[in-house]
Order: C-alpha cells, then sequence, then structure tokens
C-alpha cells in the first residue's frame, strides 16, 4: 500500500505561492461559515418580527431560505415557519409537519411543541394529543401547549393533576394556564390548591400568576380574596389594575371602590387603557353620577381613548338608563366605529326609533346578535308595533335564530302583549327544549289576556315538563286570582306545591298568595300568609293592606299603613291607593284627603287617575259634590274618564241632575263610545222623571252605535264540576227549567214569610 510520507524539510520547500493559495483558501472557508451562520440568524430574527404581525412575510423568508438548502435551517426556523401557519395557512403547516418527519427535525421537541400549538389554534386538538403521546420527552413548554389547547375545563385540570402527579416542575405559564379553568364554584377548590402551590414554589409573586389568581377570585366572587391577592402583589401591571376594577363592576356592589382604584392608576401615573376607562364610566352608571362619567370620557378623549368602541359603548348605556337617550344617540353619531353592541345599545335606548336603526344597522353590514333581537323585540311589544314585530320575526325566522330560546321567549311575550295568543302558542311549540322561562311567558301571557283556564292547563303541563319557579306560581296564582271561574281549590293546591318546594317565603310567591286568598275572600289565609314572610317588603304589606281594604275593613287598613311606616317601609301608589279606597268605603273623608296629600308631600309619589277617583268617590259618598267637582278642575292637565265617571256616579246617588248633565257632556267628549257614560245620565234622569232626556240619551246612543254590555254573575257549586256563569233571563244552562222553578220557589217562600212577619207585627 503506497502511504505518502511528508518529511519536514521538503515542507520547507513547498512554493510560497502555494502556501498563500492554502491560507487564502482557509479564511475564505472561514468566512463563509461566518456569513452563513449570519444569514441564518438574520433570517430567524426576520421571522420573530413578522410571524405575529405579517405571517405570508414570515413563510416566504422561510421558503427562500430552504431555497438554499435544507442545510441553511434549523429547527428553530421550521418552529417560526410552523407559528406562522395559522388560519388560512394552515395546508402550509400540514406539509411542513410532513417535512420535518421526513427532515429528522421532529426529533428536536421545539418542532413538535410548535406543531401542537398550531393544531391547538385550528381546533384539532385531538392531532395534537397525538403528537404529545408520541414524545419520549417532552418538557414544560410540551405540558404548557397542550394545556392551552383544552376547552373542557375538567378535562384540563385532569391534565393538570396528571402533570402534577408524574413531578412535572410548574412553571407561570402552567399556572397561568391552569387557573383560567378554575372560574367557577365547582372548580374553585383545585384553583386555591394551585394557589397555595405557587406560594410553596415562591411562583406566587410572578405578575402572570398573581394576575390569574386575580382573575379567578373575582370571577368566583371572592372579592375579599381577590382584594389580598392584589395588595400582596410586589408589582402590579396594567392587567392587574383592570382585572380588579372589572371585577368591581361585574359584582356590582363595588362602585365606590373602582372610582377610588381609577383615580389612584391616575395619580400613580399608570398607564391607562379603553378597559380603565370602561370599568371607572361603568361605575359612575352604578352610581348615577352622569357628572363624573362625563368627566372620565373627558379623560379618556385627552389619552386618544375617546372614541373607542367600547369606552363609547359604555357610555351610550349610561345616557340610556340614567339621563338622556338624546345624548346617547348624539354619542352614537359621533362614533367612529360601531360593532353590534354599540348598534344594540343604541336600539335598546331609542325604543322608538328601534326599527328605522335596525334598518341601519343590516346596511352598515353588522349582523345582528340574539341580545339585538331581545333588545329590539321588547322595543317593539312596548311600542305596540305589531307590523314590525311580524317583519322582526320573519328575518329571525331567515337568521335562523329562533333557535335561541331567549329571542323565541321574546316572541312569546310580544304576541301575549299583542293579544295574538295563538301565534304566541305556535311560537312556544316550535321550541326545541322548552325552559322554565318559555313555560312563564306563555303562562303569563294566558293570564294577561283573560285567558285564565288556558293558563291554568298551561301550568299543569309545565309542572310535569319542568321545575316550576316563583314566576310560574306568580303568574298561574294571578289568573286564579282574576277568574272567579276557578275555584279556589286550584289556588290551595298551588299554595301546597310551594311549600313541598320551599317557595311559600319568596317574594313573589307569597304576594301572589296575599293576593289570590284576598280576592277570593279568604282574609285568614292571607294573614297567615303574611305572618309566615320573614323579611316582608313594601309588596307583601301592600297586598295585605289591599286585602283588607277590599273587603272594608278600614281599621285594619290603618293599622296596617301605621305598622308599615314604623318599620321604614316606604308605602308606593298601590299602597295608596288601597289606604284611600277604605277610607271612602268608611267615610273618613278629611283622614282620606291628609293620606292623599302626603302621597307628594311626604313620598314624593305622583297621584295617577286611580288616585284622584278615589278622593272624588269619597267626597261624592260624603255628599260634598261641590267640593268633588272642584277637587276635579285642580287636577293638573285636566281629569281622566275614570274620574268623571266617579264624579257622576256620585251626582246619580245624590239626584243631583244639573252636575250629572254638565260631568257626562264631558265624559261623551272625552269617550263618545263608552256606554257607562249614557246609562249612568240615563239612571240620573230617569229617577228625577225626566224621560224625554231619558230618550233623547238613548237616541245618543243608538245613533253612535253605542251597545250597554251584559252583565254576568258566576256560581261555585263546591264540586268537580266547573263554575257557571249566567246572566240576566239567561236560559242557557241545561238545567236552567229547574234553576227558574226554584227561583220562583224560593220567591214564593220569601214573600210568605215577609208576610207571616207583617202579621206578626200588625197584631
Amino acid at each position: 500500500m503506497f502511504r505518502c510520507q511528508l518529511n519536514p524539510k521538503a515542507l520547507q520547500r513547498i512554493p510560497r505561492q502555494l502556501v498563500k493559495t492554502f491560507h487564502s483558501f482557509q479564511n475564505e472557508h472561514q468566512v463563509f461559515d461566518k456569513c452563513h451562520t449570519t444569514s441564518l440568524m438574520s433570517t430567524k430574527r426576520s421571522m420573530l418580527d413578522l410571524v405575529n404581525r405579517n405571517p405570508f412575510e414570515a413563510l416566504k423568508l422561510f421558503k427562500k431560505q430552504l431555497q438554499m438548502g435544507v442545510s441553511e435551517i434549523d429547527e428553530v426556523v421550521i418552529a417560526l415557519a410552523l407559528k406562522a401557519c395559522q388560519g388560512d395557512l394552515k395546508g402550509l403547516g400540514l406539509q411542513l409537519h410532513s417535512f420535518s418527519l421526513k427532515t429528522g427535525f421532529f426529533s428536536y421537541v421545539t418542532v413538535p411543541n410548535s406543531l401542537m400549538n398550531m393544531y391547538c389554534k385550528s381546533e384539532e386538538f385531538y392531532h395534537a394529543l397525538l403528537i404529545f403521546n408520541d414524545l419520549e420527552n417532552p418538557d414544560i413548554v410540551s405540558y404548557n401547549t397542550m394545556l392551552s389547547g383544552f376547552k373542557n375545563g375538567r378535562e384540563a385540570l385532569c391534565f393538570v393533576h396528571r402533570m402534577h402527579s408524574i413531578g412535572v416542575c410548574f412553571d407561570p405559564v402552567s399556572y397561568t394556564s391552569s387557573l383560567t379553568h378554575c372560574t367557577n364554584q365547582e372548580m374553585f377548590m383545585l384553583g386555591f390548591q394551585l394557589h397555595c402551590c405557587a406560594v410553596k414554589f415562591g411562583l406566587e409573586c410572578d405578575v402572570f400568576v398573581g394576575n390569574s389568581l386575580l382573575t379567578m377570585y373575582l370571577k368566583s366572587g371572592k372579592i375579599t380574596d381577590a382584594e389580598r391577592v392584589f395588595l400582596e402583589m410586589p408589582y402590579k401591571d396594567l392587567v392587574s389594575w383592570n382585572a380588579l376594577l372589572s371585577g368591581y363592576v361585574q359584582e356590582g356592589s363595588y362602585a365606590a371602590e373602582v372610582i377610588s382604584g381609577f383615580i389612584n392608576m391616575v395619580k400613580t401615573g399608570m398607564k391607562l387603557d379603553h378597559i380603565s376607562f370602561t370599568s371607572a364610566i361603568s361605575a359612575c352608571g352604578q352610581q348615577r353620577n352622569l357628572e363624573l362619567g362625563r368627566q372620565i370620557h373627558g379623560q379618556a378623549i385627552k389619552r386618544s381613548y375617546g372614541t373607542h368602541v367600547s369606552v363609547c359603548n359604555v357610555l351610550m348605556a349610561i345616557y340610556s338608563k340614567h339621563g338622556d337617550p338624546k345624548d346617547a344617540k348624539v354619542l352614537f353619531q359621533r362614533m367612529k366605529e360601531r360593532n353590534v353592541v354599540s348598534w344594540t345599545t343604541i336600539l335598546c335606548a331609542c325604543e322608538e326609533d328601534s326599527m328605522s336603526l335596525f334598518n341601519e344597522m343590516q346596511k352598515s353590514g353588522v349582523l345582528p346578535n340574539d341580545v339585538t333581537f331581545v333588545g329590539l323585540i321588547h322595543a317593539l311589544t312596548m311600542n305596540n308595533m305589531v307590523l314590525e314585530g311580524f317583519i322582526v320575526h320573519g328575518f329571525c325566522i331567515k337568521l335562523n335564530s329562533l333557535s335561541e330560546s331567549n329571542v323565541a321567549n321574546c316572541f312569546v311575550t310580544m304576541y301575549s302583549k299583542f293579544g295574538f295568543m295563538e301565534a304566541s302558542k305556535k311560537v312556544f311549540e316550535e321550541l326545541d327544549h322548552k325552559e322554565i322561562i318559555s313555560w312563564n311567558s306563555l303562562i303569563s301571557g294566558y293570564a294577561q289576556n283573560g285567558m285564565h283556564h288556558e293558563a291554568l292547563r298551561t301550568f299543569s303541563c309545565a309542572v310535569m315538563e319542568s321545575r316550576p319557579n316563583e314566576y310560574t306560581f306568580g303568574s298561574v296564582l294571578s289568573a286564579i286570582a282574576s277568574s272567579e271561574s276557578i275555584s279556589i281549590k286550584q289556588g290551595q293546591k298551588c299554595h301546597s306545591s310551594l311549600i313541598k318546594l320551599g317557595l311559600q317565603t319568596n317574594q313573589i310567591t307569597s304576594g301572589a298568595l296575599l293576593d289570590m286568598y284576598a280576592k277570593r275572600g279568604s282574609i285568614s289565609e292571607s294573614l297567615s300568609v303574611f305572618h309566615e314572610i320573614p323579611n316582608r317588603t313594601h309588596v307583601s304589606w301592600t297586598a295585605m293592606i289591599s286585602a283588607h281594604s277590599r273587603h272594608g275593613d278600614y281599621e285594619s287598613v290603618i293599622s296596617l299603613f301605621e305598622e308599615m311606616k314604623a318599620n321604614g317601609v316606604d308605602p308606593d301608589s298601590i299602597t295608596f291607593l288601597s289606604v284611600l279606597t277604605a277610607c271612602g268605603h268608611k267615610g273618613k273623608v278629611d283622614e282620606g284627603i291628609e293620606v292623599f296629600s302626603s302621597m307628594t308631600r311626604v313620598f314624593s309619589i305622583e297621584p295617577s287617575a286611580e288616585h284622584y277617583s278615589c278622593v272624588v268617590d269619597m267626597l261624592g259618598r260624603a255628599g260634598r259634590l261641590k267640593e268633588a267637582e272642584e277637587f276635579v278642575s285642580r287636577i293638573p292637565g285636566g281629569p281622566w274618564l275614570s274620574v268623571l265617571q266617579s264624579l257622576l256616579s256620585c251626582c246619580r246617588k245624590y239626584g243631583n241632575a244639573e252636575m250629572a248633565e254638565r260631568v257626562g257632556e264631558a265624559l261623551i267628549r272625552l269617550d263618545p263610545k263608552h256606554s257607562g257614560s249614557y246609562v249612568t245620565m240615563s239612571n240620573v234622569f230617569a229617577e228625577k222623571g225626566e224621560w224625554g232626556t231619558v230618550a233623547e240619551v238613548r237616541r245618543w246612543m243608538r245613533h253612535r252605535g253605542v251597545k250597554k254590555g251584559v252583565g254576568f254573575s258566576w256560581v261555585d257549586g263546591d264540586s268537580l264540576n266547573p263554575l257557571h256563569r249566567f246572566s240576566a233571563d239567561d236560559r242557557s244552562h241545561p238545567l236552567s227549567g229547574e234553576i227558574y222553578r226554584m227561583v220562583e220557589w224560593v220567591a214564593l217562600e220569601m214573600r210568605h214569610l215577609e208576610g207571616g212577619e207583617d202579621e206578626t207585627s200588625c197584631a
């Protein structure tokens, strides 16, 4: 075998030019290596800068580097390229997955970590899980990436438990990702345990961990614990302050703390953002402090957040609830950017213009959501916009928005308010899943439209399919109370069900029970319910006062009224109406007038038509007709129909035909179609023997097409059969012949008894 042996002396004879060439080649190789390294580093830096800002350009850089050869890239470049493969570029990510497997780069843990991140963000968690399970030595980034991909909180926390059990050393990212799944009561205890672990390993001082703990406690309603975490944080960033302020706002009763915290942020020079201003303005709304809200908005304008969509949305909401809706509209018109919340807020603020605003919203290209439809339907319902309601219903069908139960429930309520119970029932029946709120809407609709038997039947179906709540019982008890054709035994059955469900002391159900028993004449059971209520509100007191007033028990009414005020419970307009009615029936005119004057003088309650009618009736019953007429003439804005009707009834009672004629003419001018005015006037003149005037009043009725309604009475046979309705000369009942024979026999017996008494008295 030939071997080349170099003699040192021979080396000395090598031409200098050759040596020069060799050294030149060596230097150039070093320069090339240096250039290669510099080019790769430059590509990495450029890709890192572009990967979030412009992922497509980042991938173009990767392609350019790859064209120089596989040796010109490393695992970091591939990881950065995978990070850029989000959304529409995910297809390139799949190609890179194959490429990394073929070229061996998959063996570097950085590459599978980036692949898992890509699949998690692309909603393909299963593929990420497959990669994770194949990793021989996953690092903390691998675990954190998987943890961030879980959507189900329970599964995520099971994974956390596994990490802990195999001894994975958590870092701040691990704690931050884990704590995001511990925001409800069920998972809170595990969150508390994670807090203990963070303290044990000295990571509670990390600002990211602290912010996550703060958010967890706030979302779980643990305000005191959140405040302690916040105070113990050595460094608080903007996220920390915003989390605390937002949590206070969500809780609803910490408006003063939000304002104080915001002022501290300003004083300490903390850089504020739109979340800070949104929280502060929301707190002003909770305090109904519009002026301070405007001042904070001024600060937002100075810091370039004055036109930010979320800041303007909150300010609009405050204007609509506590200020002038016109201010909300002006602000809306000045907004540069409007989202679905902006349009929904202005729709709710300007209910009369809701339909035109909704049309503008569609033209602007903003799609409505279920909250938008709820606000719009409510506005149409309140403004009796029937045709527009049909149009919006059709639009919701087109967008498949009726699949949202809250939207469907609003249509049930809307059609009920318009009196279209068939349409309301149809919307209800088309619901895939009928929640108790849906049942409540339908039952309430039947009750409000006087379809009391339908309300009771629907209630019977509801209790078989859902668990009824206080609103369910409130509606059905209202139907039972308002209908004499339903036996009180149905109300007693509802009372028994309430006791079984533990709802008998609820303010809504107790008030409904009180009202039902009182209207059906069972004062003793009303009192029993009243005494069982632990914390009586004005609703409970008013229901009890109304019950006694309805039965003419003046002493009990006044006693309860004084006791109510002594307990620090302010009466409302309904309370005063019941007290005035009781005063009128008892003839306590001066006391009643004093109660009426105290409404505005002491409690700042503006009297309604019913209150004025009660006072007129009170004066009329006492024969003080002149005072009653003078009182009517002093009513701001002129008297209502019901007030004049009360005065006309009093004129009939005392035979004051002259005043009756004046009042009657005023009534007919207000409502020419109301039969009661004509009938009362006719009776006044008939009792005076002025038959010509009576005939003239009857001619007016015929000429104007006014017909007197038929009055009905009801009788409860205390049997399983329904109650029976009858009117004068009514022969519709199948046993009417026997009934009339019995009435004649009773009348004969009464005359016989009266005759016997007369004979006795003569003797």
